[in-house]
């Protein structure tokens, strides 16, 4: 029995057949956590990181980040150590739990009640995770993906195939709730359907994609909805 088939939940085979989740800046208040984290460390190597340099950091995978953040700044540091540097300063920030993003929380609980698999699936690593899922609620996911845990990570879409194969799931029933540009051209080029729901940046509509205010605009008949439109091919 597939993950999905342990799920089931009544319409699941015509429509919604699983939900994956990016995690900060769209369930997790953290994108703010994550660039003043980058700023601070940069600080202390003598470099100013500006407010300019956020959009091109927003849902960045760390290896690319490392490497934009030494380019943009010349400073004298194997990519390794600022890696490590940034990753323990962010442990230590979540450390004392984080917000959700608004809505987060009650689409969650509707989900798990309707017994819709969940997946969380980020560009943070593993000690990232695992410091953010007591506030988010580990009982909630069948699956996290983690980014140092796949070989190609978003804007690539192995991370969300590599969720939707775990659950079982057909990624064309799957919707991917994304609050980057990085993580919504890894969700479409998964084939999945897409939720953009922006947090420090905006993200243009598209024909692939619905882009909605907050989470407090989605629900189970939102999601139901917008993969019926996309096999009708609407």
């Amino acid at each position: 029995m597939t993950a999905l088939e342990a799920h089931a939940y009544p319409g699941a085979a015509q429509d919604l057949q699983a939900v994956l989740c990016d995690m900060d800046g769209t369930l997790v208040d953290t994108e703010r956590s994550w660039f003043a984290t980058e700023v601070s460390v940069m600080a202390d190597l003598g470099f100013h990181l500006g407010p300019e340099h956020a959009e091109r950091l927003l849902g960045s995978p760390m290896d690319p980040a490392v490497a934009y953040l030494i380019g943009v700044s010349g400073v004298d540091i194997a990519p390794a150590e600022l890696e490590r540097r940034i990753n323990a300063r962010m442990v230590e920030t979540l450390s004392s739990g984080v917000d959700l993003r608004p809505g987060a929380k009650r689409l969650l609980a509707e989900l798990d009640a309707a017994g819709v698999p969940l997946a969380l699936v980020t560009a943070s690593y593993r000690a990232i995770v695992d410091a953010v899922l007591p506030s988010l609620g580990a009982h909630h996911f069948s699956v996290t993906v983690a980014g140092d845990e796949v070989t190609l990570p978003k804007p690539h879409p192995e991370p969300y195939l590599t969720a939707a194969e775990a659950l079982g799931a057909a990624p064309d029933r799957c919707v991917v709730l994304e609050d980057s540009r990085t993580g919504v051209a890894s969700g479409e080029a998964a084939g999945c359907v897409v939720v953009a729901v922006p947090s420090m940046t905006e993200i243009p509509a598209g024909p692939r994609r619905t882009v909605v205010p907050s989470l407090e605009s989605v629900d189970l008949p939102f999601l139901n909805h917008a993969v019926r439109r996309r096999l009708a091919g609407h």
